[in-house]
């Protein structure tokens, strides 16, 4: 088929490079404008640019895809269908009805739960046993379009933002192939979301890393999972900010304690009381040095039972 690809992050590059194994034609990249980064301000490109020029594929970069000089761009271009990939503007109807067979998303949740911009990340914090991605083919609402087909993975008890992202970036090129062969075939059956079992994944902010110990171990253990490497769970330690990297939830109740309270401090971890069980850290990283295993971090700073984190 002919496609125009609409994506900008990482996450839409495994899709991309999917397309292109599968043999499609892809007429045109879309993606959002190169951005400033570091103390440079160099201008970097999106992932998802590098790996069309990659390819020698046409790349647009409009500032508002919504602009009648882009709608007219996209006109000019031949192509069945639009793929979309957290492209990161909104689609005008105007757009969404240039190509035969309409705009297919690649969204990173099992619809309708978790629509927005946010869903991995929220499916870890909520403590979701199962995830996976939808083809939709989209409307005029944000994720409320038609569900067109579907894949599922399990979460394992050690995936994170990263590891869960990256097997979903995969999942994600495999679901848009296996769609677009059953959409030229018409087997394809669209099936209308229940809005009534959605939720919504809003955009995660640095601010929502923040632990607050009076949680349930587990409760805190799936932030920490949900924030990890971006924008990282933090808490404080004598004034200063302290990024928590990988902590497992332990049993039992400890009266007296409080929360954010340290129990134990091994050659291994670091044990905080939290309002319901406790929390064995084992990787952290104190504000000005560098991410560390316990073991490493403690030879440096003397952590010691009784001293409470978040004060």
């Amino acid at each position: 088929m002919k496609i125009v690809f609409m994506g900008t992050p990482d996450f839409a590059v495994g899709a991309l490079e999917a397309l292109i194994e599968a043999g499609h034609e892809i007429t045109a990249v879309v993606t959002q404008p190169d951005k400033p980064k570091g103390r440079s301000k160099e201008l970097l490109p999106p992932p998802v640019k590098a790996c069309a020029q990659k390819h020698g594929i046409l790349v647009m970069q409009p500032r508002r895809v919504k602009t009648a000089k882009a709608v007219e761009e996209l006109r000019k271009l031949e192509a069945d269908v639009y793929v979309v990939a957290a492209f990161g503007q909104i689609l005008s109807g105007e757009i969404l009805g240039i190509p035969p067979f309409g705009c297919l998303n690649i969204h990173a949740s099992l619809l309708p739960k978790y629509r927005g911009s946010s869903p991995i990340q929220h499916v870890l914090i909520e403590g979701e046993e199962k995830t996976g991605v939808t083809i939709m083919q989209m409307d005029a609402g944000i994720d409320t379009g038609d569900m067109l087909y579907k894949k599922e993975i399990l979460i394992d008890r050690e995936d994170n933002y990263e590891t869960l992202h990256d097997r979903l970036t995969v999942l994600g090129g495999e679901a848009i192939t296996e769609a677009l062969v059953l959409l030229e075939q018409g087997k394809l059956v669209p099936q209308k979301q229940q809005d009534e079992l959605s939720c919504y994944a809003p955009l995660i902010g640095k601010e929502m890393g923040e632990i607050d110990f009076s949680q349930d171990a587990h409760a805190i253990d799936r932030k920490i999972r949900g924030m990890t490497p971006w924008p990282s769970a933090f808490t404080k330690y004598k004034g200063r900010q302290l990024k928590i990297w990988r902590a497992v939830p332990g049993p039992g109740e400890h009266a007296g304690a409080v929360p954010g309270e340290i129990l134990s401090v091994d050659k291994e971890s670091v044990t905080v009381a939290a309002g319901s069980g406790c929390l064995c850290i084992y990787e952290l990283q104190l504000e000005g040095k560098k991410r560390m295993k316990a073991h490493d971090f403690l030879l440096g700073v003397r952590m010691q039972p009784g001293e409470v984190l978040g004060e």
